[in-house]
């Protein structure tokens, strides 16, 4: 089930963090408030967690194999899709590069529209 875990001002940066995990996975449970203490770190900031099996419709066509499997994207466009070792100091360095700069759209189009799909229903 998508859990939003917050959601940004007004006057926020448009950045949407987004962990794709599954509830039977040791290390998205162990995961998840690592992930819980970047939100509030980053309070402004819209983050959203994904069980892929619960939320099957939204995350198809993409097939996530491995977890957990982190979304960055900046402006409506995702900067970043892939597996991330779940360390707190590893995500919070990729969230600040992004918010500092942005960098290139990711080149997948499937990946730019679960983007839309979870924008849409955060």
């Amino acid at each position: 089930m998508i859990e939003p875990m917050s959601s940004p001002s007004a006057a926020a940066p448009s950045l949407l963090i987004a962990c794709l995990c599954a509830q039977w996975c040791g290390t998205c449970r162990d995961y998840s408030p690592l992930f819980k203490q970047l939100q509030a770190e980053f309070d402004t900031l819209r983050f959203v967690w994904v069980d892929v099996e619960d939320e099957a419709d939204l995350v198809d066509p993409i097939d996530v194999e491995d977890f957990p499997t982190l979304l960055i994207a900046s402006e409506g466009q995702a900067r970043f899709f892939g597996t991330l070792t779940p360390h707190l100091e590893t995500l919070r360095r990729l969230v600040q590069a992004t918010l500092d700069s942005p960098g290139p759209a990711h080149p997948d189009a499937t990946v730019q529209a679960l983007v839309q799909r979870l924008l849409a229903r955060a």
